[in-house]
């Protein structure tokens, strides 16, 4: 698997507290960065990913996903809100969001993202490095160090 994050797909100061308006200024850097071939496509599999059950979870984190045709490879896009984005979970809004997208097909790269992440996101200090980072490079690195194959 080739890098999962870069830091062009990193946005330390997501601009608006609307779910949809964060989901696709965050697929806008994966297409920018030529992972999403087609951002209509891609960003109709993400809702409709989180039609079926949203992707929020406890503790101020929002990780949108799905499989897609119009994605070229294993990425993560990362965005932090200082307003917060509501992805439905019960204790409130997500400061810290992870988009996973995954090409369509039989690969489970993202399930294995995925996992690692949950796992991550359990300890304070990764949760707490990700929200006082300053630098996208930076951020891009550590996530991928913890998460990345």
């Amino acid at each position: 698997m080739s890098t999962l994050i870069t830091a062009d797909l990193v946005d330390l100061d997501v601009p608006s507290t609307d779910r949809t308006t964060t989901v696709a200024a965050l697929a806008q850097r994966l297409r920018d960065a030529g992972r999403v071939t087609d951002l209509d496509t891609f960003l109709a599999d993400v809702e409709a990913r989180e039609a079926q059950m949203p992707t929020g979870l406890e503790g101020g984190i929002g990780i949108p996903h799905c499989r897609s045709a119009a994605v070229t490879e294993p990425s993560l896009a990362f965005g932090r809100s200082a307003g917060g984005v509501d992805f439905g979970a019960e204790d409130g809004p997500a400061t810290l969001i992870f988009m996973i997208a995954a090409p369509e097909g039989g690969s489970t790269d993202h399930m294995t993202v995925l996992a690692a992440l949950a796992r991550r996101l359990v300890r304070a200090s990764f949760k707490n490095e990700l929200l006082g980072a300053t630098d996208p490079a930076a951020v891009a690195s550590f996530i991928q160090q913890e998460v990345g194959a």
